[in-house]
């Protein structure tokens, strides 16, 4: 199995709502394709993972280009998970942006474990300020 990595700006709405559902990232993302679609526009950036030109995992991340980049979506088909694609996409993602000096993400609560095992290190002063519903 060959996997291509690549940045795709331009992803569209489909395939993004498509991948979510597979990753099991759905249920904690909105349902309508109107919010999914502004949060892909939003992005600064977007790399993608594809399997035989099917999306099989998306890392989508906002920056400043200089000090601090947010990757607000990480997420892996179910059916390719294991094989290192999340560590990669992140990987490929700061990759993306040489300048900024911290990379960072908050998790979902059932994959903390999936970040402790590739190495990331915890960081406990994270805090919501605000959340809507």
């Amino acid at each position: 199995m060959t996997i291509a990595y690549g940045l795709e700006p331009d992803l569209g709405v489909d395939e993004f709502a498509q991948v979510l559902q597979a990753s099991g990232l759905a249920l904690r993302r909105p349902s309508d394709m109107a919010p999914l679609d502004a949060m892909l526009r939003g992005a600064q950036i977007i790399v993608a993972a594809r399997v035989d030109g099917r999306l099989v995992g998306v890392a989508r991340s906002i920056t400043d280009w200089a000090y601090c980049l947010y990757c607000s979506d990480l997420c892996v088909d179910d059916a390719y998970q294991g094989r290192g694609i999340g560590k990669d996409l992140l990987t490929r993602t700061a990759q993306a942006a040489p300048d900024v000096k911290t990379c960072l993400l908050l998790s979902a609560p059932g994959a903390v474990s999936f970040y402790e095992a590739a190495g990331f290190r915890r960081h406990d002063g994270a805090f919501v300020f605000a959340q809507r519903e």
